[in-house]
């Protein structure tokens, strides 16, 4: 009986847990204006509509992809995740304007190390959606993933729920 018990523990699903990079209001991905993100074809996740100005990691991990541009940055998660966050809709056209970068390929982060910075007001200015998708790439090795849409989030809040396979 006991060892049916522990079997019927280690074959239940494993939960991973991806915290906000950025403060401001969820929406589901589905209502982002870019196709490229919208579709899933980059993955699945939810987008913020940001109010701060600060991109911090979501996860211990390590930097995988800096764009030039500083508008995205992608992270491999010590939990397994490969999260994509990619800050605004055609943002890689300020070719970097308004933009600090934090972090270098390759750095190991701590959930909290500060990755981006941006001038949101500069951005918005120049007419430009600051609307951030934030991808799981590796959504297929998961069952689900359910993010917190509708809510309003600060930094290292819950944001999605990624349940293995």
């Amino acid at each position: 009986m006991f060892s049916r018990f522990l079997s019927s523990l280690s074959s239940r699903s494993k939960s991973e847990v991806l915290l906000a990079p950025l403060a401001g209001t969820v929406i589901p991905l589905s209502e982002v204006r870019d196709s490229t993100f919208s579709s899933g074809a980059l993955g699945d996740g939810v987008a913020i509509r940001p109010t701060g100005t600060t991109v911090v990691a979501p996860a211990d991990g390590k930097v995988k992809a800096i764009f030039p541009t500083g508008h995205a940055v992608a992270l491999h998660t010590d939990n397994g995740l490969d999260v994509l966050i990619h800050l605004g809709l055609d943002t890689y056209k300020l070719e970097g304007r308004h933009f600090t970068v934090h972090a270098q390929v390759g750095d190991t982060v701590k959930c909290g190390d500060v990755l981006i910075e941006f001038d949101r007001d500069a951005i918005l200015a120049e007419g430009y959606d600051l609307t951030a998708p934030i991808l799981i790439c590796n959504a297929v090795e998961f069952s689900s993933i359910k993010g917190s849409v509708g809510e309003t989030v600060h930094e290292l809040d819950k944001l999605m729920t990624a349940r293995e396979r």
